[in-house]
């Protein structure tokens, strides 16, 4: 099979993996992230409003966050238990982790297509995220 200018003979398509498989599949891995968060935050913010909407906020004196919340396996603990507050933090952290598995996927993809070159591109902006949100976990 040759190219368009006749050139070079462009290599055989691969069964069922080639870019645009693989470009739809990692849109509905984002599509999936978002509209999780969403449903999460949505369904968090009518929880907490249920429990906690006809209480007069103390602006005089500041709450931050419960211990719990600080940390993910606390979010998770809280989410799991139906606490407002919980849910909408757990919709957050899927927020945030849908673009790194986004690019975890993509890795994994430039992996089977052997593409050398954008499997280390794609490495470096994995272990810049990586680190950056360990940096604030730690």
């Amino acid at each position: 099979m040759a190219s368009m200018d006749g050139s070079e003979p462009l290599p055989p398509p691969r069964p069922g993996l080639d870019d645009d498989a693989i470009e739809r599949l990692l849109a509905r891995l984002l599509q999936a992230g978002v509209l999780l968060s969403t449903l999460l935050v949505l369904a968090g913010g009518i929880v907490f409003l249920l429990h906690h909407g006809r209480a007069t906020p103390q602006y005089s004196h500041f709450t931050g966050e419960p211990v719990e919340l600080s940390n993910v396996a606390g979010i998770i603990r809280s989410a799991l238990r139906g606490d407002g507050r919980g849910l909408i933090q757990l919709g957050l952290l899927v927020l945030v982790a849908t673009p790194v598995l986004r690019v975890a996927g993509s890795l994994a993809a430039f992996l089977v297509l052997k593409d050398r070159t954008y499997v280390v591109l794609t490495s470096v902006v994995l272990l810049l995220l990586a680190s950056s949100l360990m940096a604030v976990v730690f």
